[in-house]
């Protein structure tokens, strides 16, 4: 075990660790999400993208990628398959024509309404038994402690 000036750690059981507990949850969910998908044709690689040009279509892959918080060459690889099944089209930006913008087809836009409902479902289930207040103060948590390790992250 690990001594900070001489002193053992203190135990940190994994029923009790902040961390352990937000990555079981999350792990859970993508799984949950991922059987949702699957029978519309949806990796759980292509989910984040159409989230993400749901709401913003036209971004480049760098910002599709940095929106996502996934490596590019993990982007490049979700972008051919979603290109395959016909949800997006490439085109050279108008601004700078180094830069390739990623466009939502009509059928990557229309997915937007079967998926939509199957993420939605996995997170009523997940808070199946909570409150309206608690769902809501879980969330507030969630961000304030995202928070408070970004200020770390700034200093």
């Amino acid at each position: 075990m690990s001594t900070r000036r001489g002193r053992r750690a203190a135990p940190l059981p994994f029923d009790e660790s902040l961390g352990y507990q937000v990555r079981e949850l999350n792990r859970a969910i993508q799984r949950n999400l991922q059987q949702r998908i699957a029978p519309h044709g949806a990796t759980s690689g292509a989910w984040y993208f159409l989230r993400a040009l749901w709401e913003t279509d036209g971004l480049t892959q760098r910002e599709l990628a940095t929106r996502t918080g996934m490596q590019e060459p993990t982007a490049v690889i979700a972008l051919r398959g979603m290109e395959a099944a016909g949800w997006i089209r490439r085109e050279p930006s108008v601004a700078d024509r180094r830069k390739v913008a990623i466009h939502l087809t009509p059928a990557g836009r229309a997915l937007r309404e079967k998926l939509l409902p199957e993420a939605h479902a996995v997170l009523d289930a997940a808070m199946s038994d909570f409150t309206a207040e608690e769902r809501a103060t879980l969330l507030h948590l969630l961000r304030r402690a995202r928070a408070n390790l970004a200020k770390l992250d700034e200093g």
